[in-house]
């Protein structure tokens, strides 16, 4: 609860002083990813989200979020070709607002988390297309098969901004906040039949660089 706490801080931009501050005094992230310095970045799973959006036969969207992710960015600005990502969702961490549900996709009729509990996107490439859009090519590993995937990339910030340490204490370090958007074929991947229809998958991350 401390480490929650003291993590909310960070999010609010609240220690000691900050009754004091303005929000000018606030660092807020810049539409420019060049203002994050190079360096190698760790994903923070406080402020981060993956989520699939699966077709409902062709009615609707059933959202699924999973919990538990991580990841590590290599980023160099100055040429974002060279930049390489490793990131890991731990399939076993989906939630669900059906009661029970969340529990029966784990199973050997769905997600199989019991013969893959880990899915796993590695970059082979990073495209520029401005100041705040990208394409991010790789190889993403789900239920044990491996197929390229391609993410549309939108900056959300980047720079110096408020995150927590390895404490939980509020620290500013470089950040970068990202939104991307990719769809994946559920019949590849070796899903059920009763998914056919191609799944948007929607991340919203936040990295943070190590010193």
């Amino acid at each position: 609860m401390i480490r929650t706490a003291l993590l909310l801080c960070a999010l609010c931009a609240a220690p000691a002083a900050a009754q004091e501050m303005q929000p000018q005094d606030i660092p807020q992230g810049q539409k420019d990813y060049h203002a994050a310095e190079a360096g190698d970045y760790r994903l923070d799973p406080y402020h981060s989200a993956v989520i699939a959006r699966v077709p409902h036969m062709g009615f609707s969207y059933s959202v699924f979020r999973f919990d538990q992710v991580s990841g590590e960015l290599a980023w160099h600005p100055e040429d974002p070709a060279q930049s390489r990502l490793r990131a890991e969702v731990q399939v076993g961490s989906i939630s669900t607002p059906v009661e029970g549900f969340a529990e029966a996709l784990k199973g050997a009729d769905y997600l199989d988390v019991a013969a893959n509990p880990v899915a796993r996107f590695v970059s082979d490439s990073f495209t520029p297309e401005s100041d705040t859009k990208g394409i991010v090519s790789g190889q993403l590993t789900l239920m044990g098969r491996t197929h390229p995937a391609t993410f549309a990339v939108e900056l959300v910030g980047a720079g110096q901004g408020y995150t927590g340490d390895e404490n939980g204490n509020p620290v500013i370090r470089n950040l970068l906040g990202v939104h991307a958007e990719t769809q994946i074929d559920p019949q590849a991947y070796g899903m059920s039949p009763f998914f056919t229809a191609p799944i948007p998958i929607v991340i919203d991350a936040e990295f943070a660089r190590q010193e």
